[in-house]
């Protein structure tokens, strides 16, 4: 690669982490971790597709800032869950921000046995507070055992089927915390059509048309069906 590209890039990483860190300010300590694993997510992206090439020149704030900002809406949360983790977002980036608080620990479901060894690479190369599951999201009341804070998804299922793999979660006194797109009204007609929820939305920090869905309540609209074992 000419050495003028390689400038014209590095320039444009620095910039966007400038941004995204302006949006979602972290400790020097969490900033060095999340170098770590940007630059190891660089290494392995080439073999293993753990994001998607187009969003590399914006990583910070598509991915990493995206993740953050959930922080602010469960302050208390120690615990996490994280399903269908994937590249490490949100969960790998909650748990760097975290590795400083006492008892933190941040679970990370992913079935990919490459996309887990990646998350279990990460985990260790920025010594951040997690274990990895390698099985189904739909598995994560098995895998996980203990309480649970908050439980988190992005760009993993339609909002209907996350609302069921984390209703156990939630059920025991989780908070949901589900980034979502542009159509998140539409997934939410759609959700109530299973489920009796209580939401809130809040707009994304990284500007776009993301939204996070917040549930602090799930319940099956169905409940005979429940009972009869549907």
């Amino acid at each position: 690669m000419p050495r003028t590209k390689k400038q014209t890039i590095a320039r444009t990483a620095d910039s966007d982490k400038a941004a995204a860190l302006a949006l979602t300010p972290v400790s020097r300590e969490t900033e060095a971790r999340l170098d770590r694993y940007v630059a190891l997510l660089g290494e392995w992206q080439s073999k293993t597709n753990l994001v998607s090439a187009s969003t590399l020149p914006n990583l910070w704030t598509r991915h990493i800032s995206d993740s953050l900002q959930l922080l602010a809406l469960a302050p208390a949360a120690k615990i996490w869950a994280d399903l269908g983790s994937g590249g490490g977002f949100p969960g790998l980036v909650l748990a760097c921000a975290m590795a400083e608080l006492s008892g933190a620990m941040v679970h990370l479901v992913e079935r990919n046995a490459k996309k887990a060894a990646f998350l279990r690479e990460a985990l260790r190369m920025t010594n951040s507070p997690g274990t990895v599951h390698l099985t189904d999201i739909g598995d994560n009341v098995d895998s996980i055992v203990g309480r649970v804070d908050c439980v988190t998804a992005r760009a993993v299922a339609p909002l209907h089927q996350l609302i069921g793999f984390a209703e156990p979660l939630v059920r025991q006194g989780a908070k949901a915390l589900f980034l979502k797109g542009q159509d998140v009204e539409a997934e939410l007609t759609e959700a109530t059509k299973y489920w009796m929820i209580k939401s809130r939305l809040h707009s994304s920090r990284t500007g776009g048309h993301g939204w996070i869905v917040e549930l602090d309540h799930i319940e099956r609209r169905d409940r005979s069906a429940i009972a009869n074992g549907a």
